[in-house]
């Protein structure tokens, strides 16, 4: 799975960071309150926004795995984590970083998570987290990950699951029809098979509750407005590009969507937060 650009991924942090649900976040960090240390395997770590808006929450120590099918993108994670600590040096392959009183140390892996899941999973960390990911995935690949994580009482974090809830400001009379076009798109294959898209959370926490873990899901939504200009630019582009994939609308609706969109908009885009820990 590849396809998102280290631009994209910067542009994007600052509206995660302030959408990660902060009750889910305290959570998780009561959880580990005990330990002094902890490893954390990031899947599809991007550029390394996950690491950045969970380190606080987190135990003082803390060892950090990487996990990327992109070598660029992990490149640009060692870059962008380098310039974010208060203190950054090389120890062999690992990143070593001083921020805000924490110790973190870093290594980076690429991998494919369709045909290395389980390897990546023996690493056998504390935690697992992930940002963004699910709805790429398939119903089939979660059930088969969440197998993987409650054979060995793994528990997982992940943020800003994409739920299929849009809202867009001023009103357009072809809302309903884009938003219907962009869930079918989210619906394609993005490298794991026919991906869950907005059904993705459901799906996990129902895998999880089945497998005897208990699981908390939490509002992660967007809130885009003025000051976000570039990025609401971005984000009605790219649903304005997948929903001419579909062919389910005209390119001259869509494109009158978008001249709207690029006008003045304000909106929401729903996510969901996660946490599933084994009792």
């Amino acid at each position: 799975m590849g396809g998102f650009s280290p631009e994209w991924l910067a542009l994007r942090e600052p509206a995660d960071r302030a959408a990660r649900n902060p009750e889910l976040l305290a959570a998780v960090g009561a959880y580990f309150t005990p330990k002094t240390s902890i490893s954390i395997v990031d899947l599809g770590c991007g550029a390394g926004s996950n690491l950045r808006g969970a380190f606080s929450a987190l135990p003082a120590r803390q060892h950090w795995t990487l996990v990327d099918f992109d070598q660029n993108l992990l490149d640009a994670a060692r870059k962008t984590l380098d310039l974010w600590a208060d203190e950054a040096r090389e120890q062999g392959e690992e990143l070593v970083l001083a921020k805000d009183g924490k110790s973190i140390t870093v290594d980076f892996r690429q991998a494919d998570l369709m045909k290395d899941l389980e390897w990546v999973l023996g690493w056998q960390p504390d935690l697992v987290t992930a940002a963004a990911l699910f709805d790429l995935t398939s119903k089939r690949w979660i059930e088969r990950f969440v197998a993987a994580l409650a054979s060995q009482r793994l528990p997982l974090y992940t943020v800003l699951t994409y739920d299929g809830r849009e809202k867009w400001q001023p009103p357009h009379e072809a809302d309903a029809r884009m938003l219907a076009a962009f869930a079918h798109h989210q619906h394609s294959d993005k490298g794991f098979g026919p991906a869950a898209g907005p059904d993705a959370t459901e799906i996990m926490a129902e895998a999880f509750r089945k497998s005897g873990f208990a699981v908390s899901t939490g509002d992660s939504a967007w809130t885009i407005d003025a000051g976000q200009r570039e990025l609401a630019k971005a984000l009605t582009q790219g649903i304005a590009d997948a929903v001419l994939e579909t062919g389910h609308l005209d390119a001259a609706t869509v494109a009158d969507w978008l001249a709207v969109r690029a006008a003045s908009v304000s909106g929401l885009v729903g996510h969901n937060d996660l946490w599933a820990r084994p009792v």
